[in-house]
């Protein structure tokens, strides 16, 4: 379809909009929406939290927006959920014309497109579709692929180490790359670390170093259910290899053949209880398995201009390639400087968002 500037104008706003619900929208999709009459905006708004107003909704209110364009980030809802679907409201508002960015990844609530086309209302949608998919890559995620989109984060000096020998990881990276992670941390449904990673810091998992209006949901990967009773990370949702109990934790017992966790059903059981995107920051035997396993769809590694040596731990616990080519590949998505550090988001070059 072609679309034209004032189009992307209005449709880069929706975005910015939809942004606005990074931290609050989940376990539903970030969605913004503009309603624009003569290449000037009348209304705008966007989805703030599950149960609330859908953005069309919110942007609807008060206003007469017969003969308008709406531009909204993802294709208008065509289901009775939480609320009514926003296709009704559209159609009743009497709008000319509804551009989305992308359609609905769900089951349940697409076909809204084809609704509005029906009632005479013109739809078009792959307006700015990349970023309005990057922005919902989690949600995309959990409802195709009916599993999170998992994010590793490591901090690492340049000879590619994250840790002394024995465990210990504080701080290798700066206080403003540190201060990123929290950010990262906070757009997350859920942040996950191993036994090992809790044994060695006693980590918090919380969001400290920005502002955020709810915590993530905090995951332990606990096999032999080791974990002390006064471990900072608790209450904490621990999955193990075998039944059993701890304080301050529900415990969920996804074994596999080894007697450790199923990191697949893992992610599975996480996507039931509607996590969209898995924060993981843990050493480098969990942060090994996970890419093993096929669990890890992207990379988010922070860079300092340093060296620990061959005696320090490495970012990943695995085999080493026989040949170059069997080399795990990645595909740079972003790189960025924080204060003396590098960031450096990057995904498996196979893997597409």
């Amino acid at each position: 379809m072609s679309f034209c500037e004032l189009d992307r104008a209005m449709m880069r706003r929706a975005l910015e909009l939809a942004a606005k619900g990074m931290y609050t929208a989940t376990p539903n999709p970030r969605v913004g929406c503009v309603i624009a009459r003569e290449g000037k905006i009348i209304s705008e708004g966007w989805h703030e939290k599950a149960g609330g107003p859908h953005a069309e909704i919110r942007a609807l209110e008060g206003i007469d927006a017969a003969g308008a364009t709406v531009y909204v980030t993802l294709e208008p809802c065509a289901h009775h959920g939480r609320t009514p679907p926003c296709v009704d409201a559209l159609i009743k508002a009497k709008v000319s014309r509804v551009v989305a960015a992308t359609r609905d990844p769900s089951a349940d609530a697409r076909g809204g497109g084809e609704r509005l086309s029906a009632a005479g209302v013109r739809f078009e949608h792959g307006l700015l579709e990349e970023e309005a998919r990057e922005l919902n890559i989690g949600f995309i995620s959990r409802v195709a692929r009916r599993r999170p989109w998992v994010r590793v984060k490591i901090a690492a000096t340049l000879d590619g180490r994250t840790a002394l020998n024995d465990g210990r990881s504080q701080w290798i990276t700066g206080a403003e790359a540190r201060r990123d992670g929290h950010r990262w941390r906070a757009r997350a449904c859920a942040v996950l670390t191993g036994i090992g990673t809790v044994r060695a810091d006693d980590p918090q998992l919380t969001v400290r170093e920005v502002d955020t209006p709810r915590q993530p949901l905090r995951v332990v990967v606990d096999s032999r259910l080791e974990m002390a009773p006064t471990a900072r990370v608790l209450p904490a949702l621990v999955f193990a290899g075998r039944e059993g109990k701890l304080a301050s934790a529900e415990v969920i017992a996804l074994p596999n053949a080894a007697g450790k966790v199923d990191l697949p059903r893992m992610l599975e059981a996480l996507a039931e209880r509607g996590v969209n995107e898995l924060h993981v920051e843990a050493g480098f035997r969990l942060n090994g398995s996970l890419v093993r396993e096929g669990c890890v769809d992207e990379f988010l590694l922070y860079l300092n201009p340093s060296f620990l040596g061959d005696a320090a731990q490495g970012m990943l616990d695995l085999a080493a390639s026989a040949a170059l080519d069997a080399r795990l590949r990645l595909r740079i998505v972003s790189l960025d400087r924080l204060g003396d550090d590098l960031r450096l988001l990057a995904r498996p070059a196979a893997r597409s968002a």
